[in-house]
C-alpha cells in the first residue's frame, strides 16, 4: 500500500563553508493514512528545520517529498496550493499562529476561506453559515459560544491552543503537522491537549506527525517513533517497543531524562 506521505533523503544545510550548519541530513520516513507518527529530539536536533520542509515553506538542497503520490519539491506554484489543504499545521506558539485583531471565531476559519470550495463532511450541512461553522469547529475542540467573540490575548494558553488546533482541522487534512503543541501548557492543560488530539485523530481518521522534545508525549501519542539527533534520524520504532534493549544510547538518555525528572 502506497504511504500517505514519502520522504526519502532530505537534506537542508543553512550556511556555507565553516559556517555550514547541518540542519537536515538524509532523512527518510514514511506516514500511511491514520497513522500518527512521532518525532522526538532535543532543541536544535532538527525537527522544526523538516517541519519547514514538509510544509513546503523551505525547498531541501536534496531529496523529495511525496504526499498522495505527488512531489512537494517539484509541485508548481498553483498545485503546491491546492496540495496545501491536505498538509494542515499546529504550531508551538499559538499566540503567533493566531491575528489578535481578529476575533476567535474569524482566526477558526483563515484555513477555510482560503478553500471555500472544501466541504469537510462534519461541516456540510453549516458550511455556508460562517459564524455556524466556527461554533462548529469550536465544539469539536471543547470550547463554547462564550469564546467566538473574544481575542487570543483574552484567552488562556490552553484555549488559545485548543483554537489553532480547531483551524488545523477544519479542511479535514489528510495530514496534520503538530509541533510541540504542549511545551508551553502547565502539566495539566498539556494533558487536555493531548487526549483532544488523542480523540481528535482516532474521530476524523487522519495522520498526524507529532513533533516534541517530551518523549513521554511522544509515546502517548504515536504509532511509530523517530528519534531525530544532529539532523539525523538514529532511532525508529514501534511506540510498544520504546524500552526495548536495542534503543539507540540517545533514545536511552531522552528516556533517563524523564525518568529522572518524574522521580
Amino acid at each position: 500500500m502506497e504511504p500517505l506521505l514519502l520522504v526519502k533523503n532530505l537534506v537542508r544545510t543553512y550556511g556555507r563553508g565553516r559556517d555550514a550548519v547541518r540542519a537536515v541530513h538524509q532523512v527518510s520516513f514514511t506516514i500511511q493514512k491514520g497513522e500518527c507518527l512521532g518525532l522526538v529530539g532535543e532543541s536544535g536536533s532538527g525537527k522544526s528545520s523538516l517541519a519547514r520542509l514538509l510544509l513546503a515553506l523551505e525547498k531541501p538542497d536534496h531529496g523529495d517529498i511525496r504526499m498522495l503520490g505527488a512531489s512537494l519539491v517539484k509541485a508548481k506554484k498553483n498545485t503546491l496550493r491546492k496540495m496545501r489543504q491536505h498538509i494542515q499545521v499546529v504550531f508551538q506558539d499559538s499566540n503567533a499562529s493566531l491575528n489578535d485583531r481578529l476575533p476567535v471565531w474569524r482566526s477558526v476559519l483563515e484555513s477555510l476561506d482560503n478553500f471555500p470550495e472544501v466541504k469537510p463532511p462534519f461541516l456540510v450541512d453549516v458550511r455556508e453559515n460562517r459564524r455556524a461553522t466556527s461554533v462548529r469547529l469550536l465544539e469539536m475542540v471543547g470550547l463554547g459560544l462564550e469564546h467566538l467573540d473574544r481575542y487570543p490575548h483574552e484567552l488562556s494558553g490552553g484555549q488559545r491552543q485548543r483554537v489553532a488546533i480547531a483551524r488545523g482541522i477544519s479542511l479535514k487534512p489528510e495530514l496534520l503537522i503538530v509541533d510541540e503543541p504542549t511545551s508551553s501548557l502547565d502539566v495539566t492543560v498539556q494533558a487536555n491537549i493531548l487526549k483532544l488530539l488523542k480523540q481528535l485523530q482516532t474521530e476524523l481518521e487522519m495522520s498526524f506527525l507529532f513533533i516534541s522534545h517530551d518523549i513521554a508525549a511522544v509515546h502517548q501519542m504515536s504509532n511509530r517513533i523517530l528519534v531525530m539527533k544532529d539532523g539525523a534520524i538514529v532511532d525508529e520504532f514501534a511506540s510498544e517497543q520504546i524500552s526495548e534493549p536495542e534503543r539507540h544510547d540517545y533514545t536511552k538518555c531522552l528516556l533517563s531524562a524523564v525518568y529522572d525528572l518524574e522521580q
